[in-house]
Order: structure tokens, then sequence, then C-alpha cells
């Protein structure tokens, strides 16, 4: 069977590599699933994991298979499986509970990997477990969750999806300590992937809407905001602080830039009484930066404000992100597929879908695997 791997820690290592067939009699319990890979989404990370930046090979592997962004149909199920039926669309979740074997953290004894504590961790096409961009991959039927037949088109969007659900649920849970708590305004920081689908899914829920993003509009990305009823403002044209002059602070703001400096620059000034800020760039940088330290730490206290990281993402965020997918669809048909911008064909094409993730221009790059 072929897949698209990578040497973990070597630069420009991508290449064909043939893997042993997947057995459902891997996963034990009878609780296997054998899914056929239809499309696997492309993104920052499989850029820097094949830069060597960072990334785990599994245990008795020297290659690390790359791709976290999953959508396949369900080929064959264990004994014991009772979610899922041979024709099911499914999505994997990326992070994984701690292989059979080893000691594991509560969060994985609680389903929750994604908060684990362990520093080694389980992540398809990150750290010790293999990754998507194959042909075919038995998993844990816990670790899929099932897209309906109307939402195939787009079910590869549903990991980046998730990553943004997970941060903004977090961010309601919090505020549970107010007691009261009725955010209408917010922002988001970044007008890639997973920004436009927090975009999307603040709308839902029913915010003002504005997003933050470098290129000058108009340009597909700054469209797509403004057709979900959404404000795009570029910070090449104008500050944070001048537009919150203009338009005033926001209750909640999500950053997805990947630019660790425009972090400080959102808590000086983005951030109203009350409110909360969500990190999701995962930054392995060596930035510095000057900032007003005692302004912004006064600004917080007295404003009782909040600022906090996430990653990954469990069940429920998955399961959440279905279902805005389906609404989205419901109100505005064809939205989300406006973000797969770019699909290659085949895995021999890898190098050139790699090679669209420096493009700027790109949204969603994703490799037709099987159909």
């Amino acid at each position: 069977m072929r897949a698209v791997a990578v040497i973990p820690g070597r630069r420009g290592t991508a290449h064909i590599t043939e893997l042993a067939e997947p057995a459902l009699e891997d996963v034990p319990e009878g609780r296997g699933v054998l899914v056929r890979i239809l499309r696997v989404g492309l993104d920052g990370t499989d850029r820097e994991v094949n830069a060597g930046d960072y990334g785990a090979a599994p245990e008795g592997s020297d290659v690390l298979v790359l791709g976290h962004e999953s959508f396949g149909v369900v080929e064959q199920i264990g004994p014991t499986v009772t979610e899922f039926a041979p024709g099911d669309y499914v999505v994997a979740r990326v992070r994984r509970g701690h292989i059979d074997g080893g000691t594991a953290s509560p969060y994985d004894l609680l389903d929750s990997p994604d908060f684990t504590t362990d520093t080694s961790y389980f992540e398809h096409g990150i750290s010790r477990v293999h990754g998507f961009l194959t042909e075919r991959y038995v998993e844990h039927a816990r670790y899929l969750v099932q897209i309906p037949p109307g939402l195939r088109e787009v079910g590869v969007l549903l990991e980046p999806l998730s990553v943004a659900e997970k941060g903004i649920v977090e961010a309601f849970e919090i505020q549970r300590r107010l007691g009261f708590w009725q955010p209408r305004r917010a922002a988001v920081l970044g007008a890639g992937t997973i920004g436009l689908l927090a975009a999307m899914v603040l709308h839902n829920r029913g915010l003002q809407v504005t997003t933050y993003g470098l290129t000058p509009p108009p340009y597909l990305n700054s469209k797509l905001i403004e057709a979900l009823g959404g404000r795009y403002v570029s910070t090449e044209q104008t500050s944070l602080a001048d537009d919150v002059a203009a338009h005033g602070q926001h209750d909640l703001v999500l950053e997805a830039t990947g630019y660790s400096p425009i972090v400080f620059d959102a808590m000086g000034h983005l951030v109203a009484r009350n409110g909360i800020l969500v990190l999701a760039s995962v930054t392995g940088g060596l930035r510095h930066t000057d900032i007003p330290s005692d302004s912004i730490n006064l600004d917080f206290v007295l404003g009782n404000k909040v600022m906090f990281g996430t990653v990954n993402a469990g069940r429920a965020h998955f399961e959440e992100g279905v279902r805005d997918m389906a609404l989205i669809e419901a109100r505005q048909p064809g939205w989300l597929a406006r973000l797969l911008t770019n699909r290659v064909e085949g895995l021999d094409r890898y190098d050139e879908a790699l090679g669209l993730l420096t493009n700027p221009d790109v949204i969603k790059a994703y490799v037709e695997i099987g159909r």
C-alpha cells in the first residue's frame, strides 16, 4: 500500500513509500474500522513536518506518513462495531490516546487526548502515529466521526473546523464564570482556513464578526467573510487600534494568524471588558517583540479579561463541526466548497500539493486519493 512519508527531523524528505496493508485485527476487542481514504487536506503543519521542524515516527518505523486532515469511506468493520457500517463517510480525530502498552494520562482515560499532559503524545501525521496521506487505514471506532452524505464534498474541512469549534466552545465554557455573558461582537485574527471557519462558526451563533487579515481586499477570502455578513479589515491598511477607535472592541477574539506579535496587539486593543482572547496559532519560531507590558497587564486585571490557548480537538468539537457545516450549507449552499481552492489528483503529485502550501492565494489544498 502506497503512502507519502517523511524522515522526521530531516528537511525535504517527503517521498512515496510502501506500507503493510492495515487489518481489522490490529485493533483489539473487535473495535477496528477499515477506511478507504478519499481526500486528505494539507496545511502548514504538513509543510513544517516536511521541513524537519518537528514530527516523530511511530515506534519501530523510520518514517512518518504525512496528513492529519482525513476524509474517507468505511469498507469493513470489526465484529463489535455498531456505530458504523460499510459505505459510511468518516473523518478521523487527530490526537490518539496512549498506544497500548504505555501509561495513559487521565485525559486519555476520559477520551480527551487533546488535553493530554504527556509531553510525548500520539497525533496522526505529526507525532508517533502515521497520518492519512495513504490509501487505507484501520482505526478504533471511538476515534471516528460520521459525515452525512450531504456533506461529502466538504467533509475534508471538518478537521480544521474542529480546531475553531474547540476554541469557541471553550471560550463560552470559561465565560460561565461571569454568571451572565451574552457576547455580541467577535473578532477573528487571520483569514486563512481556520480563520474563515471560525468566522463561520461565530456567524452561525449570531455574533457580529470582524475578520482581520493582512491582504488588502477585494480577494476571495475577504469576499467569503462579506458573504457571511461580516466585516473584513486589512491590517496593512488599518491598524487594530484605529479600527477599534472607529468600531469598538470585541467580546470574543480568536487569533489564528501564525504571527505571534499580533497577540499582544490584540491584548492591548481588541478585547472588551469581561472579554476573552483565544490563541489557536502554533508558532515554532524565535521572534521577540517589545510590548507595553504594564499597560496590557493593568487592562486585563481591571477589565476581568481572559486569554487562553487551545490545540487540537475532541469528539464533541468534531460533532459540533458537523452541525455547523450542515447549518451553513442550509443557509448558504456552496459557501464551504469555495474554501476548497486547490485539488491535486493522486499521491504521486505530493510534491505539487506540498508546494501549494506556500501560495498565499490557496485557502485549502487537498489530495484526491479515491472516489
